[in-house]
């Protein structure tokens, strides 16, 4: 959904970063750039639940950090992520994420990216969580997360997790992937399947219903 009392603006089908940053701040954080094209993304029916999800990701981070040293990463929300080695006019940006952690002011590449996540209301449509659940396999992002919200838009409907394929499936002959990389769903989980949620990758989360609840 658009921001309340934001127009779009008839714009071009493809633009570039610097392009981008010339537009008004509340019309350039409602679009990602998809190798160039424009691409409007929906906003503001699922602030309360990203910030839910970001909290407590960032406290499981906190807690492995702690036990490994070596280890660093940052929990963020509504942060864009560029795809390829140079160059902005690639990017999405989820909903909540985990990186590795970076040096102050650097650009979070999608090679940095460990964790990403949407949170999906009835107003998205099947084509819309399919391709942008592509862009983030093809970047080669670890792990996907997909929160469903209530249709009443009152709390959390259901959690999906995602692990990005590792080898390649074997198909009949003749018949080949229509994206070259995939996610399998590795967890699934509703309000009433028990106490939380548990998962062990990137590290050890943990998160109650309870935590997530508004």
């Amino acid at each position: 959904m658009s921001l309340p009392g934001v127009e779009r603006p008839d714009l071009p089908e493809f633009m570039t970063w610097e392009e981008l940053e010339r537009l008004p701040e509340e019309i350039a954080e409602q679009i990602e750039l998809w190798a160039g094209r424009v691409v409007w993304m929906r906003r503001g029916e699922h602030q309360t639940a990203m910030r839910r999800f970001t909290n407590e990701i960032e406290r499981c981070a906190r807690d492995a950090m702690s036990a490994r040293p070596e280890h660093c990463w940052r929990a963020n929300f509504e942060t864009n992520v560029f795809f390829g080695s140079a160059g902005k006019s690639d990017f999405v940006t989820p909903d909540f994420l985990v990186h590795r952690c970076l040096p102050p002011g650097a650009d979070i590449r999608g090679t940095d990216t460990v964790l990403v996540g949407e949170v999906l209301s009835p107003s998205n449509t099947p084509s819309e969580r399919e391709a942008k659940k592509a862009r983030y396999a093809g970047a080669g992002i670890p792990s996907y997360w997909e929160v469903d919200l209530t249709p009443d838009l009152t709390g959390i409907g259901a959690l999906r997790v995602y692990i990005l394929e590792v080898g390649h499936a074997e198909l009949p002959p003749g018949v080949r992937p229509l994206h070259h990389a995939n996610y399998l769903l590795a967890g699934d989980w509703i309000p009433k399947s028990g106490a939380g949620i548990s998962f062990p990758y990137p590290f050890s989360i943990e998160i109650s219903w309870a935590a997530l609840a508004f």
